[in-house]
Parts: C-alpha cells; structure tokens; sequence
C-alpha cells in the first residue's frame, strides 16, 4: 500500500529542516558519489521537456545579441533565472523520485 503524499505543513517543515547548513553539507556528501549520473538525469529530463531544443537556442541568440547593453544583461540575466528555475524545479522532482526509489527498496528488504 503506498504511503499517503505528505501535507504542506510537513512538506514546509521538512524544507525549513534543511536549511540548517550541516545537514545540508550531510546531503551533499551523500549524493555527491553519484553526482554525475544526477546530472545526467537532469540533462535528460530537461532536453526531453524541450528546454534545450530550438526555442531556447533561439532565446539564447536573442538574449546574447541585443543590440542595447541593458536589453542584454537583462534579456541574459533572465534566461539564467529561469534556467535555473527549471533546473531546480526537475532536480527536486529526480530527487524526489529518488527518495522514493529508496524508501521502497528499504521496504523491500
């Protein structure tokens, strides 16, 4: 029988649990043994979604070769925040579906 999906309470709390810099820097030594084959994962996951596809070559382009200097910074700066929005977003989804690949080999056992 699958576990029930959490709440937002505990899903707030837990999220306010890892902001405590040593447990973060424990969650990093964990994975970081297994760092490349998440970022594969992440590559995979993102290129699939279309982020790396003709449209966002096409923002990249127009972003970098704006001919005004402020247009630029900001036409980069706010493709860099959403890439990195969308890394997060599909990195905390691997991550979580990583936890519950491990919880149910736990169970398993």
């Amino acid at each position: 029988m699958p576990e029930r999906p959490p709440t937002d309470a505990e899903l707030e709390a837990a999220v306010e649990r890892l902001s405590d810099p040593e447990r973060f820097r424990a969650a990093e030594a964990r994975v970081a043994s297994v760092a490349a084959q998440l970022q594969r994962i992440l590559n995979q996951a993102l290129h699939e979604g279309g982020w790396f596809g003709e449209a966002h070559e096409a923002e990249v382009l127009k972003a970098a070769t704006a001919p005004d200097q402020d247009e630029r910074l900001r036409a980069v700066r706010t493709l860099l925040a959403e890439e990195t929005r969308m890394g997060m977003l599909v990195g905390v989804a691997v991550g979580w579906e990583l936890a519950i690949e491990l919880g149910q080999n736990r169970q398993e056992d």
